[in-house]
């Protein structure tokens, strides 16, 4: 079982291996948590993602974490839209996070921090979101990964990752 820990805070400062980017398909990084890894680690990551798209909702790509090279093994990159700004469904949420847990646990990573995924272009509920990200990892069977920090720089989305761990039935 995987160990889930709620932080909040920049997904930078974060002790993981590895930091997972709510993407879309193409690979751009314009806004949000993309936008600011972007702005952070360089645009050769944006333009690695670029070379391996697209990516299918569902599934995840790796990048290395250009500036941040010597903090984090990489970045994850797991679409919740095709294309940006695109209004999603909580399926979507889910598929992402089950995409960005098998990348991580193929590529070995023990730690990887993950933030609120489609709640801010996407428009998915925070509520919503944190309930389909929790019992997807908490459903999730791992070889490597051992734990995952959910974190955000969002009060309401740290209270909903909370609220959505003390749930019995996720």
């Amino acid at each position: 079982m995987i160990e889930i820990e709620v932080q909040k805070g920049s997904i930078i400062e974060v002790p993981a291996d590895a930091v997972v980017n709510a993407a879309n398909s193409l690979g751009y990084m314009g806004g949000g948590v993309a936008g600011f890894l972007k702005r952070v680690c360089g645009d050769e990551v944006e333009k690695e993602a670029i070379e391996k798209a697209p990516i299918p909702v569902g599934k995840a790509i790796t990048t290395s974490a250009g500036k941040l090279k010597d903090k984090f093994k990489g970045i994850i990159h797991a679409p919740t839209m095709e294309r940006p700004a695109m209004r999603i469904d909580v399926q979507n949420v889910i598929k992402a996070t089950q995409g960005a847990l098998e990348e991580a646990d193929k590529m070995g990573f023990k730690v990887i921090a993950i933030p609120g995924m489609g709640t801010g272009v996407g428009g998915v509920s925070k509520k919503d979101a944190a309930r389909a990200m929790v019992k997807t990892i908490k459903n999730f069977k791992p070889k490597n990964l051992a734990k995952v920090i959910l974190v955000d720089i969002d009060d309401e989305m740290v209270e909903e990752f909370r609220k959505a761990l003390e749930e019995k039935d996720l």
